[in-house]
């Protein structure tokens, strides 16, 4: 099916949300965010563990509420912020809005951990007669054996504001403001950071290894200010959850959060570092392809060819839809409602956020998405990834705040489909066997950053985590980040001594510690659901329907179980890596 509507470049409208930082409707959604506060804070009497259940659901109820309408009241200055990250009023404001959010999480505070202080077999009585809100419900008391008394938990709350949250918006600020100097072209250029990316893809070697040096040359200047910042977070990720809470690992908070066994994280991060040497096998074809005595870290995203081959947003935007019809029609339709509704913003401009996004608000709200697309078959690929991430917002948009959104490691579940579905169908309508290995390359490339990369940042936030507390400085983090490299590349990829601070540019680090680990997991879930795609064809679609209905509403185990995964296995996560094997197997038939 050809799409009739044309879509451009453009930006994005949130008067869905609010008018403008003045509207007076900012003023009336706290006014009812304080009632709703209140309401609750009537309650605080009548929470025992033989309260009607009818009293229960309207707290519950309240809760939602709350939920609902804080989340509005927080995005629409964040996305503000996004568009121009040096915008004071939006980065003022989001200051304000986390501590009026936070004061009304510490008035009703009280419910949760009374929640948590029930015994199983009291609690359980509740849960059997709230079916709609059972997983939200049991996921608050995971978190049980971590939980400290009301006051302690209200003056962290307002800790976070002024400390690890501050720290990330001045982290964002400081470096989505930088613009970095290279020549390209024969002429010196200033360049936003999604600008300079477009050249570590550059056929020239010369310009890949002069945009990886003109951006950590940035960065390097001000490594003193932005390891203070790292160091800052960490000590504070330490003293809150090591220290006070008693979470056995760093990296445990996250998996408590995600929901996710300890021992499965690491099985997977295991199987991950075992098979560095399928990604180092196709870098030394990817060394041959490209005809180069030596693959540097400067070349590992080369294009084999010097095609040059650009797309406009609207061919982009065709390629997303085309595949995404020829699997689901209404996959197809999902991600035109984003654009319809005009909730992408697209195009690249100073002071914008780096990267991409999908910001879901609301059930009743359709997603926002951030691009900044330039044209690159990258960009597409992004562009499928984030309306993938649409749609399973979308696809599970039934369900009520607590339960739309899904945990960390299944989020990336749609997203990689959505390009896996984009690369097969361009493949597809490709006869050219050149663009085809390139294709492939471009798709190894991609399960680089998206599996091993981001598993050997999680190793390097396991070790960051352990050597901050006990007293190291930035150069200690340089000296562990050049290690984690060597042992992920091996003698594949010869690696220069400025990469030591590629650690420094990855905002998940900063702003969501361990969360790159669901990309690994996201990706290899996604290989071995995609082959089952290709050899059940139709009738594998309801089952993956299924999945992505289930939004966070139930474990992830449990989620993963109907599909007949088992991921403590580690069988199953080496599953992927043969997948990727027959990758490299295939390429080298090409070369």
């Amino acid at each position: 099916m050809k799409n009739t509507q044309k879509f451009e470049s453009s930006a994005w409208e949130l008067n869905e949300l609010f008018s403008g930082l003045k509207d007076p409707e900012i003023k009336r959604t706290q006014k009812e965010l304080s009632s709703l506060a209140a309401s609750v804070a009537a309650y605080r009497g009548k929470l025992d563990d033989k309260m009607d259940i009818k009293t229960f659901h309207e707290v519950i109820e309240l809760l939602r509420q709350i939920a609902e309408k804080s989340n509005i009241l927080g995005s629409y200055p964040f996305l503000l912020f996004c568009e121009n990250t040096q915008n004071a009023e939006a980065l003022a404001f989001i200051g304000q809005v986390e501590s009026f959010v936070a004061e009304i999480n510490n008035q009703t505070l009280f419910v949760s951990l009374w929640w948590k202080s029930l015994s199983d077999e009291q609690a359980r009585s509740f849960l059997e007669q709230t079916a709609d809100y059972r997983y939200f419900l049991e996921a608050l008391r995971k978190t049980k054996p971590y939980t400290l008394p009301e006051t302690v938990e209200k003056v962290i709350n307002l800790k976070n504001v002024t400390g690890s949250n501050a720290l990330l918006t001045l982290y964002e600020a400081i470096t989505n403001r930088y613009q970095f100097e290279m020549i390209a072209d024969r002429k010196k250029e200033k360049l936003t950071y999604d600008s300079l990316m477009k050249y570590v893809r550059d056929e020239n070697p010369n310009l890949r290894k002069r945009a990886y040096q003109a951006l950590y040359r940035v960065h390097e200047n001000d490594g003193v200010i932005i390891g203070q910042i790292y160091q800052n977070i960490v000590r504070d990720w330490h003293n809150e959850h090591i220290r006070t809470r008693n979470y056995p690992s760093p990296i445990a908070v996250r998996n408590t959060v995600n929901d996710i066994p300890d021992q499965v994280v690491e099985v997977l991060l295991n199987t991950c570092q075992k098979n560095k040497n399928v990604f180092q096998r196709y870098f030394q074809l990817k060394k041959k392809a490209l005809k180069l005595k030596t693959l540097r870290r400067y070349d590992i995203y080369a294009p084999l060819s010097k095609s040059g081959r650009k797309y406009t947003f609207s061919e982009a935007f065709d390629l997303m839809q085309q595949s995404f019809t020829a699997f689901d029609p209404s996959f197809a339709e999902m991600a035109m409602k984003v654009f319809r509704e005009k909730h992408v913003h697209s195009t690249v401009q100073h002071g914008k956020r780096s990267g991409a996004f999908c910001a879901t608000i609301t059930p009743e709200l359709t997603p926002w998405v951030l691009l900044n697309f330039q044209g690159e078959f990258s960009d597409v690929s992004t562009m499928a990834h984030e309306l993938g991430h649409a749609i399973h917002s979308l696809s599970s948009a039934h369900h009520h705040i607590f339960h739309q959104d899904v945990c960390l490691p299944l989020a990336e579940t749609a997203s990689t489909f959505g390009e896996m579905l984009l690369t097969d169908y361009v493949l597809k309508q490709e006869n050219d066997p050149s663009v085809k290995v390139e294709i492939l390359m471009q798709q190894m490339d991609h399960n680089y950053a998206s599996i091993q990369r981001q598993a050997y940042f999680a190793l390097f936030e396991k070790t960051a985590h352990d050597l901050i507390p006990n007293g190291t400085d930035v150069d200690g983090l340089n000296a562990a980040y050049l290690e984690n490299l060597k042992d992920q590349f091996g003698k594949s990829v010869s690696v220069s001594d400025e990469f030591k601070w590629e650690w420094s540019v990855i905002p998940h680090i900063f702003a969501t510690p361990f969360y790159v680990y669901a990309y690994a997991f996201g990706q290899l879930l996604v290989l071995s659901l995609y082959q089952r795609y290709k050899a059940e064809g139709s009738s594998f679609i309801p089952s993956y329907k299924k999945i992505l209905a289930a939004g966070g509403s139930e474990a992830p185990e449990k989620v993963l179980a109907a599909a007949d995964i088992n991921f403590y296995d580690e069988a199953f996560w080496q599953g992927g890596f043969s997948v990727l094997e027959e990758n490299v197997s295939e390429i080298e038939r090409y070369l």
